[in-house]
């Protein structure tokens, strides 16, 4: 259930357009908190775990069977698409095979090439794992453009406030000497995101994600495979009245948004593919021909 994200670029600047948000609201609301629950996931095929256990918990129904199982079989499922097969694509590169077992959570040697790496620099220059995707990115990104600014994090504290949030994997492992790394010698450009769903993906397959967490003001929090999903389902006598959500895609097309301002530090429609293969926005996207070389 979704649009397409457009992108083009005329007279030196990206433009971005999402599609209107979904009617959830038409869609959702005069059901019966149960019925609502069960359809929210059934609406999008991507994070659909993530949607059906933040409608459980805003709307204070007991979690689905296996649910917390569910989310970390869908994040790893995107991380392991992103990281093996469209990131490479957008880099010019071949597609690798996907991991043997990674269903069954064995990804870390594919990731690292054995154990997770302490020393960045000295990972990516033995090549091992997905390095040489890694080592092309900062290649590609050395003169500084894809970085955007050091926005907020998203979590329980700021989700639904207005302007731009860093809404990432890369986010939720921003303290990880890895990451300081990466962000010391590029900044929050496509590297640092990168090395964050790698993280992010080892978490997922070791049952390690972080867990949901449920405002006071019913505002349920759940991580998903791009960062973190809002959802607050009001009922009254068992009938949902209202929806509201904030997505990361939502966070990352804000104005001043980490997507939009990476976007800005390039001319080049090369790089900027590579940039929006590193947020992944969960949408389609459309490239309008005609843009600006």
């Amino acid at each position: 259930m979704s649009g397409a994200l457009a992108i083009s670029r005329r007279d030196g600047q990206w433009g971005l357009v999402p599609p209107a948000p979904p009617a959830l609201g038409q869609l959702l609301c005069g059901r019966t908190a149960q019925a609502a629950a069960s359809m929210l996931p059934r609406l999008f095929n991507l994070c659909a775990a993530a949607q059906g256990m933040a409608a459980r918990l805003s709307l204070g129904l007991p979690p689905a069977p296996d649910a917390r199982a569910a989310l970390a079989r869908d994040v790893l499922r995107d991380h392991v698409l992103a990281l093996f097969i469209t990131l490479p694509q957008a880099l010019g590169l071949t597609p690798r095979a996907l991991p043997q077992g990674w269903q069954m959570g064995r990804i870390a040697p594919a990731l690292w090439g054995g154990a997770q790496p302490v020393d960045l620099v000295k990972w990516l220059d033995r090549g091992a794992g997905l390095a040489p995707v890694a080592h092309h990115v900062m290649r590609l990104f050395s003169d500084g453009h894809g970085q955007a600014p050091a926005l907020p994090f998203a979590d329980a504290d700021t989700i639904d406030r207005a302007g731009a949030l860093e809404n990432s994997p890369a986010a939720r492992h921003a303290d990880h000497p890895l990451m300081q790394q990466a962000e010391t010698a590029q900044g929050r450009g496509p590297l640092w995101r990168v090395l964050g769903r790698m993280l992010d993906a080892e978490c997922a397959a070791t049952g390690a994600m972080p867990a949901p967490v449920l405002r006071a003001d019913g505002i349920a929090l759940v991580p998903a495979a791009r960062g973190v999903y809002a959802l607050r389902l009001l009922a009254r006598n068992g009938v949902v009245t209202d929806v509201a959500r904030v997505t990361p895609t939502d966070h990352m097309l804000a104005m001043g948004g980490s997507l939009r301002a990476a976007l800005a530090t390039t001319p080049d429609p090369a790089l900027a593919r590579v940039i929006v293969a590193a947020h992944d926005p969960c949408l389609p996207v459309h490239w309008l021909e005609g843009a600006d070389a």
